[in-house]
C-alpha cells in the first residue's frame, strides 16, 4: 500500500523505486501483486505516464488516510499521545483572518511539534478527496457522515462605508435599501438574499449589486472601500465598525439571526488524533468570548 501511494504521488514506478531503493521491476511486481489480490486494475501503464483507474483513485484516497492513521498511531505511541504532526485545515478567509490567525502564535507555542497547512475557501469541499483533517464551516450543516463540533456563532449585519453612505444616502427603510448597490456571494448559500424584518415578518431581499464574489473577506474589503453595502458576520466587521471604516445599516430591521460555525471532520465517533483534538479544544477554549456567545 505504501509503495502504491508513493508511485501515485511521484508519478511513476522509477521515481518510487528510487525513493524505496528498489528496482522498477520490483515496484511493478508489488503493484501487480496488489492488483491481483484486490481483483481490480489500479493503474493504466504507458511509456509516457501513469494513469489511475477509478478503482485506483478510490483506493489511493483510502490508502493515503490509512497510512496517515498508522503514522499518527506510531507517533502517538512514541510521544505518549502528545500532539505531534501536521494538521490540514480548510476554512473560509474571514474566519481565518479574524478568529484563527490571532490565535495561532499561542497555539503553536503551546504545541511546538504541531504544524498546520491552512487552505482558505468559502466553497464546501470533500474532506477525503482534499485530504483535510478538519474543515470550518459556517451556516446550517447538511446531513452527512462528518462529525461536527460547534465552535461559536455570529450575528449577521448589513454594513457600509461612510464614504458610500455619504454618496448614496443611508437607507432608513427596506424600500430604500432596494435602491442600493448590494454586494453578495456568487455561490449558492443556505439562506439566499438578506433576511430583513419588516411588518412583523422576515422578508429575504436579493443581494443584487455590481460585484458578486466567492470570498467573504474580499467582500468586506470592497465594502470598506465604499463600493456598496454588504451583509457580513459581526466578528469580521467589528474592528472596522470600531475604527469608523464601516457602520451598521438598518439595524432595526435586523432579524437577529445567528450563523453557527462548526468544525467538521471524518470519523464515526472514534478517538481523534491528538493533534486534531488539541486544535479543536484550543479553538473552543480561546476563541473570542463574543464569538463563542454568538454576539
Amino acid at each position: 500500500m505504501d509503495v502504491f501511494v508513493r508511485v501515485v504521488e511521484l508519478g511513476g514506478f522509477s521515481a518510487a523505486a528510487r525513493a524505496f531503493r528498489m528496482t522498477p521491476s520490483a515496484v511493478s511486481k508489488l503493484i501487480a501483486r496488489l492488483e491481483g489480490r484486490l481483483g481490480a486494475r489500479l493503474v493504466n501503464r504507458s511509456t509516457r505516464k501513469l494513469q489511475l483507474t477509478p478503482e485506483g483513485s478510490a483506493f489511493f484516497d483510502r490508502a493515503t488516510r490509512i497510512l496517515a492513521d498508522i503514522d499518527e498511531a506510531e507517533r502517538a505511541a512514541a510521544s505518549g499521545d502528545r500532539p505531534v504532526g501536521r494538521i490540514r485545515l480548510n476554512t473560509n478567509a474571514s474566519f481565518s483572518t479574524h478568529i484563527l490567525a490571532p490565535l495561532l502564535p499561542e497555539f503553536l507555542a503551546r504545541y511546538p511539534d504541531v504544524s498546520l497547512d491552512i487552505v482558505q475557501t468559502d466553497a464546501v469541499i470533500d474532506l477525503m478527496e482534499e485530504r483535510m483533517d478538519v474543515a470550518v464551516r459556517a451556516g446550517p450543516l447538511k446531513s452527512s457522515s462528518l462529525i461536527a463540533r460547534k465552535l461559536g456563532a455570529t450575528r449577521m449585519m448589513i454594513v457600509g462605508a461612510p464614504s458610500y453612505l455619504a454618496r448614496a444616502g443611508e437607507p432608513k427603510t427596506v424600500a430604500e435599501l432596494e435602491k442600493h448597490n448590494r454586494l453578495g456571494f456568487c455561490y449558492s448559500r443556505a439562506i439566499e438574499g438578506w433576511p430583513l424584518a419588516s411588518g412583523g415578518q422576515v422578508i429575504p431581499l436579493p443581494a443584487v449589486g455590481n460585484i458578486q464574489t466567492s470570498d467573504g473577506e474580499a467582500l468586506r474589503v470592497m465594502a470598506v472601500a465604499g463600493v456598496g453595502l454588504a451583509r457580513l458576520a459581526a466578528f469580521a466587521v467589528r474592528e472596522d465598525i470600531r475604527a469608523g471604516r464601516l457602520q451598521p445599516v438598518l439595524e432595526d430591521c435586523n432579524p437577529g439571526d445567528l450563523e453557527e460555525v462548526h468544525a467538521v471532520y471524518l470519523g464515526q465517533g472514534g478517538p481523534l488524533p491528538a493533534r486534531v483534538r488539541a486544535l479543536l479544544d484550543f479553538l473552543a477554549e480561546r476563541a473570542p468570548p463574543a464569538f463563542r456567545a454568538g454576539l
